[in-house]
């Protein structure tokens, strides 16, 4: 087990980036590039990364390694924060260009409180009946726990409370016909704490994370249940950030590192999906994750990316009126001022529809 609770490296969590002096350039398509791309910059271009090598970053890590950046005269820096409490300030006055968020009623309250950044493209959701983020049961369990109305009265643990597990958790009493009453609610921070507790019979079922699902299975400590689409099929678990001045002030460059992370994404959706080049960015996820197996990564249900950027909008206000039904959000979101994703919008049709 121990092995395994060093590989954790929760697949979604945050990133951000601290950006250089602007450096204009016509917007328009270059015409040294046939295929319709952008022009590269005129001089090299620091955009700093706030990430902390979650699994959900993969469009960043691809797209440094395989020269996307490069390719538009932009340098990368990865810099890494001990907190969102640290990272969301320094995106808002701009000592960071580009971050990743998750659904949280903190991440809400931090906007609505006067936290200025921009919510810009998707950075994880879970794959229609290949969810990395999903219920499992005891393995033990199966014959008691064939349906989800079956978990009434037994013990389930979820990471948090008022963020977007709490809120799958919701979705999914609602679609098992329960009430918070019905079950025992759990709070374990901790995923590798809920696979111990699950061994040991303490808690019955878990929202569980990749890699500790295919590990508990593996070793016969738990087994998927169902999958957290059958009930939450638009959950946006984590979002692109964006500071407001990379996004406004410095559009020739949040143009162009838009246009690489896009193709860094589309990279990981051909090796997950369609299998194509799997083992080059099967190698490049070992370098910035902590899961160091490759085999590993050949058995896991990997983190959905949407190749175009796109994210459940939807879903995002949904899970805000949950948190603020429940009394967690003070103050009011602006979601027209905090959803900006045009610059998403026009790296696609620079760099086409993927297919």
């Amino acid at each position: 087990m121990k092995k395994w609770l060093g590989m954790l490296g929760v697949f979604f969590l945050l990133a951000g980036c601290t950006g250089g002096e602007s450096v204009k350039v016509n917007d328009d398509v270059s015409k040294d590039h046939p295929s319709g791309d952008l022009a590269p910059l005129s001089e090299k271009t620091k955009v700093v990364i706030a990430e902390d090598g979650s699994a959900s970053g993969a469009g960043f890590y691809i797209a440094n390694e395989k020269g996307y950046f490069d390719d538009y005269n932009i340098e990368v820096e990865f810099a890494a924060f001990s907190n969102s409490d640290d990272m969301l300030p320094a995106l808002a006055s701009g000592e960071v260009d580009i971050a990743g968020g998750i659904s949280s009623a903190s991440f809400f309250n931090a906007i609505a409180q006067g936290i200025d950044v921009k919510i810009i493209a998707d950075k994880g959701h879970n794959v229609k009946g290949k969810s990395y983020f999903t219920f499992v049961i005891g393995a033990d369990k199966q014959g008691e726990i064939k349906d989800y109305s079956d978990l009434k009265d037994k013990k389930v643990a979820v990471s948090t409370e008022h963020a977007v597990d709490d809120y799958i958790f919701r979705q999914m009493l609602e679609h098992a016909g329960l009430t918070e009453d019905d079950v025992e609610f759990v709070l374990m921070p901790d995923f590798g704490n809920m696979l111990a507790a699950i061994e040991n019979g303490s808690i019955d079922a878990a929202l569980q994370i990749e890699p500790l699902i295919t590990q508990g299975v593996a070793e016969g400590i738990h087994v998927r249940f169902g999958d957290a689409t059958d009930f939450a099929p638009e959950a946006q678990i984590a979002m692109v950030l964006g500071s407001p001045q990379f996004m406004e002030e410095e559009q020739d460059v949040s143009l162009r590192f838009m246009a690489a992370y896009l193709k860094g994404v589309r990279d990981y959706n051909d090796a997950f999906k369609k299998g194509e080049g799997k083992s080059e960015i099967i190698d490049i996820m070992t370098q910035y994750t902590a899961l160091k197996d490759a085999a590993v990564w050949e058995e896991v249900y990997v983190t959905g990316l949407d190749p175009t950027g796109k994210m459940f909008l939807d879903d995002i206000r949904n899970q805000y009126e949950l948190y603020k039904k429940n009394g967690a959000i003070s103050g009011e979101l602006n979601f027209d001022e905090a959803i900006d994703t045009d610059i998403t919008e026009k790296a696609v049709k620079i760099i086409g529809e993927y297919e």
